[in-house]
């Protein structure tokens, strides 16, 4: 009998399916905008690579900061349903702000009002998975969250493609809309999800701090584990203005971010499922090695041909990873802290990739864009050794007769 039919998809609960259909709506809408973004700053507005590192660094900035917040206002709490719809609705409302933008400080602030949206809702709606998913089917649970997910990023791109070639590259009526299915993932989630009942009693005095002391050793070493990791993970956007130097055609840029998500979505749930039958450290270590191989196939390998092949072990690379940090998460914190969790492990990683962006950019204008993705590759390499420190935890589905 295979890992995936040993703990079946009718094992993950009914919130975790529809939290699943709302992050597919809105990341349809997320990258109808952000696939042309980085082109449109360029071509439309005159910014150059280090001002698109220091706006996704502002962005990555401001939604970290929020996650905290939102993660431990989730826990005192005990609600994350409507910190989560706020957090989708700032998202939605930030849309037709980027057709109507005239410059780039337009741009900066449409960006910071959808991180400070992605900020409140991550950490509490990934506390509601932790609260609904069994032990025995939580990496699945999670996995499949995140393949639902990277399914919106791979039909976003594509619409974002046909409205173009059909428009005649008209960025403003893609992003016109991406207001839809945003506005759809919102009445999703307010209409479709009712939360589990809470396993704790909520507190009322927000000592956001005090519960961070609270976390325990295994929260902080998957933490440092992560943060590396995000040096080298920096902003899809450099992998965005890779692909014209590759070759590819700007209307055809947004097919980049296609290729790359259907095989995120494609290894996301079933790498899920295997870490609850197999551990997740040894998952989360091969993830590493396909990261450096995907920065060192995008540095060294010539033409478009090598630029692909960069960014399908990059999709490897993020359905391997992202499911697995969540997961490790939530196998270590105590329920009543899963907020506060997510929420500090957001803000570690969000300052982390804050940096990597940084430093993506200087390298990307003053050494070249090469050296970019070497970087990225010296990281994996830290982050690799860095494997060593996490729990040794095995895997924690076992079911009768097995």
């Amino acid at each position: 009998m295979s890992v995936l039919s040993r703990i079946p998809l009718q094992s993950v609960p009914k919130t975790v399916w529809i939290l699943g259909f709302v992050s597919l709506l809105m990341d349809v809408s997320s990258e109808m905008v952000q696939t042309l973004l980085p082109l449109y700053l360029v071509s439309g507005l005159g910014a150059s690579a280090l001002a698109i590192g220091m706006i996704e660094a502002i962005a990555v900035a401001t939604a970290t900061v929020t996650k905290l917040f939102a993660g431990v206002l989730s826990d005192m709490l005990a609600s994350r349903k409507w910190l989560a719809v706020a957090g989708y609705g700032l998202a939605a409302l930030s849309r037709p702000i980027f057709p109507l933008a005239d410059g780039v400080g337009h741009i900066v602030a449409a960006k910071f009002i959808d991180r400070i949206g992605k900020g409140i809702r991550s950490a509490p709606r990934d506390a509601l998975i932790a609260d609904a998913a069994p032990p025995e089917a939580r990496g699945a649970s999670f996995g499949l969250r995140k393949s639902l997910d990277t399914m919106g990023g791979f039909i976003g791109p594509l619409i974002a493609v046909g409205v173009m070639l059909i428009s005649g590259a008209d960025f403003a009526l893609v992003f016109w809309l991406a207001v839809i299915p945003a506005s759809a993932a919102i009445g999703l989630l307010i209409f479709g999800i009712r939360e589990p009942q809470k396993p704790y009693v909520a507190k009322s005095r927000p000592a956001i701090l005090r519960q961070v002391t609270k976390l325990n050793r295994g929260c902080w070493m998957v933490m440092i584990v992560a943060a590396i990791l995000m040096l080298a993970r920096f902003s899809e956007a450099f992998l965005l203005l890779r692909a014209e130097q590759a070759g590819i055609a700007i209307s055809l840029v947004p097919l980049v971010m296609v290729l790359m998500h259907g095989i995120y979505g494609l290894c996301a749930y079933p790498v899920g499922v295997l870490s609850d039958w197999t551990g997740r450290r040894g998952l989360l270590a091969g993830s590493i090695g396909v990261l450096a191989m995907a920065d060192l196939a995008i540095a060294f390998l010539p033409g478009m041909g090598g630029y692909l092949l960069g960014i399908v072990l990059w999709g490897m690379h993020m359905g391997m990873s992202q499911g697995l940090l969540a997961t490790l998460i939530a196998d270590h914190a105590p329920a009543e802290l899963r907020g506060s969790a997510f929420g500090m492990f957001s803000l570690v990683c969000g300052g982390a990739l804050l940096i990597g962006n940084i430093m993506a950019g200087v390298f990307w204008e003053f050494v070249g864009s090469d050296m970019t993705f070497v970087a990225g590759a010296v990281f994996c390499v830290l982050a690799g050794v860095a494997i060593l420190i996490l729990p040794t935890g095995g895997a924690i589905a076992r079911r009768k007769g097995d």
